[in-house]
């Protein structure tokens, strides 16, 4: 059987003794953010995803969503879990005050939803898709939507969707068919077919509330013709019901517990969310929204995968260890310590501890983006959160799908097996690199606008923070291992960044035939960037700290972070000669040779 336990003392160490995540009780409306408080938050919070939502998680997979006439039915346990999660305030942590929610900082929010979707990653996805609802409501909606809607959406009485992709686009959002007519009297008549939304049918709340793009009459052609209209499963006002209906359940992969639907609107009453034509701009609030949450599902399957993988390696007996046996008590040794096995667990480990670090970074710039009074830090952190939520969301499910299958390779046989939970995790994974724009897309939106802006406005958010580190410690002797190297990688950082530049001002299909391998390069810099300072306070507090306990828990962060520098960051020299390379060999083949 799986297992999972929340890491809060990692996730402490982060926030408080790495981040000083109390710097966030400063902004106005965190004044109670306190460290007990989020400390609080986080317990209780790892207490139900442990007890309440894992233990639904495979069963959840085994049994998954069933369609009947137009009705959906979630796994058995899902509707008890909603009704608990929600009266406990969790579907509105993050949510205003004024409509109810809890009013956390979005960085707590980041780790109530890595506990979520490590826990059950399929339940995690319902109060998600309302998060962005919400949130596109709240940026957006007339204060009508805002008061009819929000606070239904924040106690969990009713959840979201959003409803892009047609059979026919995707990411080319331009193409889409769905019409909106107006009635004369404020709302219009939707009409078309969506797919691949998830939580679009379901039992867990009273009404659903789809945010669906759609063409007016007089539309421009393009993305320039998207309007962005709420259409409700049943209409407010009466609660009557909408010609809105669930067409057919996906057969997936993976996820099973999220109910993935053909969305049919023939007719449905809607109302335009913002102005005419600006729809876009409403949908990438819901989309870099989904982005940071999608990235924070691949750290949590990455987690939970880890774990498992560890206790198996813990438990299982094969073989003797190469420079001697290790259990004589034992007919063999435990496989943890064969070198391979060690190999994938420390990868597994210091690149989820250094993504916990970078996300919860990302995630108090994105708290200060929407709280700062300070025009200028606003900005400053508006552009960071920008410029790292492709890479985020890339490179955290990336690996999310890579440690998901170290440990089905941990469990050897038994890692093929359903019994063992460990397959869920790689079938859960894979989506995450795929919905919310494709990992491609990804490192397509970071060389192709992100590092244009501004000419490079916002690269210096990261580039200048890492260079005055690496500056502050370059004399510190104790920690020249892990400077000089992060100072290295960084500089080559820099060199791909200027080659993108010039060469894809010249020809575009530079600048895309650089995008994976320069998103993967900045990935890697980044966690060498958060692994340093990691290493820095554990350094600090090892020989300060008398605590036998905390002593090892800093010794342990040294000697990853020293795995880390040594095993893992190298792998972007090697990224950036990919990006060096140029375009040539991608390009040149004709399509008949393939």
């Amino acid at each position: 059987m799986p297992v999972y336990t929340a890491p809060l003392e990692n996730m402490k160490f982060v926030l408080h003794e790495v981040l000083g995540a109390e710097s966030l009780s400063a902004l106005p409306g965190y004044q109670d953010a306190t460290p007990d408080l989020i400390d609080s938050i986080l317990e209780e919070c790892s207490k139900m995803c442990e007890e309440i939502l894992f233990p639904l998680n495979q069963s959840g997979d085994k049994e998954g969503c069933t369609w009947d006439n137009g009705t959906v039915k979630t796994p058995s346990g899902f509707k008890d879990a909603y009704d608990a999660f929600s009266q406990g305030g969790w579907c509105g942590a993050t949510s205003d005050p004024q409509y109810g929610g809890m009013g956390l900082p979005l960085t707590v929010g980041m780790a109530l939803q890595e506990m979520i979707c490590s826990a059950n990653m399929s339940f995690g996805m319902y109060p998600g898709l309302s998060e962005g609802a919400y949130n596109a409501l709240y940026l957006h909606g007339t204060q009508e939507q805002k008061d009819t809607y929000l606070p239904k959406l924040v106690t969990g009485e009713w959840s979201g969707t959003m409803c892009l992709t047609e059979p026919q686009c995707g990411t080319d959002l331009g193409l889409i068919r769905t019409k909106a007519v107006p009635n004369g009297d404020g709302s219009y008549n939707i009409t078309g077919t969506k797919i691949f939304i998830s939580a679009g049918e379901h039992d867990l709340t009273s009404n659903i509330i789809h945010l669906v793009l759609a063409k007016l009459p007089d539309a421009p052609e393009g993305v320039k013709g998207i309007s962005l209209f709420v259409v409700p499963k049943f209409l407010p006002d009466t609660m009557g019901v909408n010609a809105v209906t669930c067409g057919s359940l996906e057969h997936k992969m993976g996820i099973k517990g999220s109910a993935t639907c053909v969305m049919n609107f023939e007719d449905s009453r809607g109302w335009l969310v913002g102005e005419p034509h600006k729809g876009l701009r409403a949908m990438f609030t819901m989309m870099n929204t989904a982005r940071l949450g999608v990235a924070m599902q691949g750290l949590g399957i990455a987690e939970v995968a880890y774990q498992n993988g560890l206790a198996y390696a813990k438990d299982r007996l094969q073989m003797r260890a190469l420079d001697g046996t290790k259990a004589p008590d034992k007919p063999a040794d435990p496989i943890i310590v064969h070198p391979d096995v060690r190999r994938m667990l420390l990868i597994s480990k210091a690149v989820i501890e250094g993504c916990r670090a970078l996300s919860f970074w990302v995630g108090m710039a994105l708290d200060r983006s929407e709280k700062e009074t300070d025009p200028e830090k606003r900005e400053e952190a508006e552009d960071l959160v920008a410029l790292m939520t492709p890479i985020l969301k890339a490179y955290q499910t990336d690996m999310g799908f890579e440690i998901a299958n170290h440990a089905i390779q941990i469990h050897g046989g038994h890692g093929y097996i359903w019994e063992y939970g460990v397959e869920q995790y790689a079938r859960d994974a894979r989506i995450a690199q795929i919905y919310e724009g494709t990992n491609g897309i990804q490192a397509l939106d970071l060389v192709g606008r992100k590092m244009s802006v501004s000419f490079g406005r916002l690269l210096r958010r990261f580039f200048h923070p890492v260079d005055e580190f690496v500056q502050c410690n370059q004399s510190n002797a104790a920690m020249q291992e892990f400077i000089f190297p992060l100072a290295k990688a960084f500089s080559k950082l820099q060199q791909s960044t200027a080659m993108i530049a010039q060469k894809g001002l010249k020809d575009p299909n530079e600048a895309g035939a650089a995008s994976s391998d320069y998103l993967r390069q900045f990935a890697l810099v980044a966690l060498g960037y958060m692994w340093a300072r990691m290493a820095k306070v554990a350094l600090e507090k090892s020989m300060t700290d008398t605590d036998p306990g905390k002593k090892e828990f800093y010794d342990s962060k040294i000697k990853t972070a020293r795995f880390f520098f040594e095993r893992i960051l190298p792998e972007a020299d090697a990224r950036q000669k990919m990006v060096l390379s140029g375009a040539k060999s991608l390009m040149e083949m004709e399509q008949t040779a393939f």
